[in-house]
């Protein structure tokens, strides 16, 4: 078989993949409109176990593709720099998300809530005795068993980094030799597991469909908090079809193209809300549809998993921008501009995971004792804020791994 007669073949199962996955869709948003509890019931617990498989899978992925590729620091001199390149245009796709919604917020500024609806709602906020400090602190592990149990990908990434690290400087011997095929075969299982989950996602996306469809008809993800949304959803919607776009451009790749190759991904993303738990499918869309170099593609998205959350720093920004000016905090251009440096920052550390920025949010407007009710009234919306802004993040992180790709693609 021919290398072209491979790519059509390629490209007539990625579109019937996709005529599947939209139909699983629009089957499962008939079904949640339906209202029938038992078929609602249903369709949570298949959502449910997708959703823990995709965390099962996640976690050692993530582990195994930083421990091997870091494992041959020692003999490509180009590892440093791509994590610089991935590093920088982290930073700035994620100043720019924080940057378009500060715009949006000042031109749109949102009306503030009555105080009585504050204080009703206030119990609704989740208690979070955790203060930022805490929250960094506790990505630092005290044992190799606990991150991996909990989920907390950034401990993860960190006991990661160190053994690759350490094992791209042991002397070559034949236990490292064993250790590393050991570690790479491992990873091989993993992207089997994965193709598996895959072939088995449409029951999936049918069950997420009908799950958020049956929240919206029931009227819990709806709100009056106009302003506020239409400022967090329309940053959102800027970041992802104007301003990353551009970056791509900038880098001669087709951003149309990107996004189609990629949407596998982003609607694994849209329903699971977690860029973490999307990681597997993401890796293997990158690698099968955009044809990244596993080189790079195994580095930089789990890195751009954990740190790239153009999403979450935007929606940090405005929301305690707006919880402040509820408040009575007066909102000077210095102070936003401060906040806006402390939410790309806070996104930064904060983990790829369901309401990460949402739990992330309230640690932070505790820190400065602001009143959380606000939060309390956000809840109900923040299901589908949640799905959007993960779109963004793993569309982000696959034009930051498609802009390092093209950088390197004549030297590895």
């Amino acid at each position: 078989m021919t290398d072209k007669t491979k790519n059509i073949k390629t490209i007539r199962n990625n579109k019937s993949q996709i005529i599947i996955w939209i139909a699983a869709l629009a089957a499962g948003a008939g079904a949640g409109c339906l209202g029938i509890s038992i078929l609602n019931e249903f369709f949570n617990f298949i959502a449910t176990v997708f959703t823990r498989l995709f965390q099962f899978i996640a976690v050692p992925t993530i582990a195994l593709a930083v421990i091997t590729t870091l494992s041959e620091l020692g003999t490509k001199k180009s590892t440093g720099r791509i994590f610089a390149h991935t590093a920088f245009y982290t930073l700035l796709t994620t100043f720019c998300a924080a940057t378009v919604s500060l715009l949006l917020y000042i031109i749109f500024t949102p009306d503030n809530i009555a105080l009585n609806t504050i204080a009703q709602q206030a119990s609704k906020a989740p208690v979070n005795g955790l203060t930022y400090y805490d929250h960094l602190l506790s990505i630092v592990p005290d044992n190799i068993l606990q991150p991996l149990i909990s989920g907390n990908v950034l401990s993860v990434i960190l006991i990661a980094a160190a053994f690759g690290t350490g094992l791209s400087f042991m002397v070559e011997t034949e236990n490292k030799k064993a250790l590393i095929k050991t570690l790479y075969g491992l990873q091989e299982l993993l992207f089997v597991l994965i193709r598996a989950l895959l072939w088995a996602l449409p029951l999936g996306i049918m069950a997420f469909a009908a799950q958020l469809s049956a929240q919206i008809t029931a009227g819990s993800a709806i709100s009056a908090l106009g302003k506020y949304t239409a400022i967090v959803l329309g940053g959102n919607i800027i970041q992802m079809f104007v301003i990353i776009p551009l970056f791509l451009l900038l880098k001669k790749l087709n951003p149309i193209d990107v996004f189609r190759k990629m949407s596998p991904a982003l609607i694994v993303a849209f329903f699971t809300k977690s860029s973490a738990g999307t990681l597997p499918v993401t890796l293997t869309t990158a690698e099968n549809n955009l044809k990244i170099n596993p080189a790079i593609s195994r580095f930089v998205l789990p890195i751009c998993t954990t740190i790239n959350m153009n999403g979450c720093a935007a929606f940090i920004l405005v929301t305690s921008l707006f919880v402040m000016q509820n408040s009575g905090i007066e909102l000077t251009i210095g102070t936003m501009v401060t906040w806006l440096f402390i939410s790309v920052f806070a996104a930064i550390g904060n983990a790829g995971v369901p309401m990460g920025c949402y739990f992330l949010t309230i640690s932070l407007m505790s820190s400065i004792g602001a009143p959380l009710g606000i939060l309390g009234i956000i809840l109900p919306i923040y299901a589908v804020i949640d799905m959007v802004e993960t779109v963004e993040n793993v569309w982000s992180d696959s034009a930051v791994c498609a802009m390092t790709n093209k950088d390197f693609a004549e030297e590895i």
